[in-house]
Order: C-alpha cells, then structure tokens, then sequence
C-alpha cells in the first residue's frame, strides 16, 4: 500500500487527475492514507492515497 500524496500537506492547491471538472482544491488535512480536500465546484471530498494520486500545483 503506496501513498500516492505523501507530499501534500495543508493548504497547498490540487487538482483530481480522473476529475477535472471539480476544478482547483485546497488540502485540509492528509492522515493515515486519506487526503481531505475543499474543492471550489463540489466541496470536501476525502481520497483515498492508496487509489488515487492528486496533482499538486505550484503556480496557482
């Protein structure tokens, strides 16, 4: 079992790789595998690291 999103830490800005639609998300906490994220168009969602890699991005 891999964590896809060891890196991401709160605040920083993602986006889902499988959902583009939901557009720019904040991370609001990573613990034990499961990444809670405030996405602008669909609220909080939490992911599971072990299944899904979020893109982080640097320039927004």
């Amino acid at each position: 079992m891999e964590d896809l999103n060891a890196i991401l830490s709160p605040g920083m800005r993602v986006r889902h790789p499988g959902q583009p639609d939901w557009g720019t998300g904040q991370v609001q906490s990573n613990v034990s595998a499961r990444v809670t994220v405030n996405f602008r168009d669909v609220g909080k969602v939490v992911i599971d690291s072990t299944r899904v890699g979020l893109i982080p991005l640097f320039d927004e």
